[in-house]
């Protein structure tokens, strides 16, 4: 039994492996499109819930958050950059998981526990993304030497 690695390079994939690539790419740029739309239709809303969490100029942190995110669609798209994109985007949901939804939340509320496991599951998938890149289809491969 061989302990070498059976998996494919990304320039060798199969049509379902390319396919599955595709549509986690426009999921994860849907989720961060959706998020920075949210914020741009609302960003004085998104500023009062950054305040409220306790954040210190919580205007200018909502307009941050909203190009981070517009950034982030931009390199899920294109798979430029994409593993540091991974990566950026990992560190962020876990940001948001703890401070907006962490366990000084759960008492008040137990679905806050729910949206807190949920920011894992996504952690879970960027971290999976970070380490195998953007597949080699309709991507521009940009970024780190060796990964995009």
């Amino acid at each position: 039994m061989s302990l070498q690695s059976t998996a494919q390079s990304p320039w060798q994939q199969s049509p379902w492996q390319t396919g599955a690539i595709l549509v986690a790419r426009l999921i994860f740029a849907g989720v961060f499109a959706m998020a920075a739309a949210f914020k741009f239709a609302g960003m004085a809303e998104t500023a009062g819930y950054i305040a409220a969490a306790g954040f210190p100029f919580p205007l200018f942190l909502a307009w941050c958050a909203a190009a981070l995110e517009v950034l982030l669609v931009i390199a899920f798209l294109t798979g430029a950059f994409f593993t540091p994109a991974a990566l950026v985007a990992a560190a962020y949901v876990i940001f948001l998981g703890f401070s907006f939804h962490g366990p000084g939340r759960w008492a008040g509320n137990q679905a806050e526990f729910g949206f807190f496991v949920d920011h894992f599951t996504f952690l879970a998938g960027l971290f999976f993304a970070a380490v195998h890149g953007p597949g080699g289809v309709l991507s521009l491969n940009r970024g780190w030497p060796g990964r995009a």
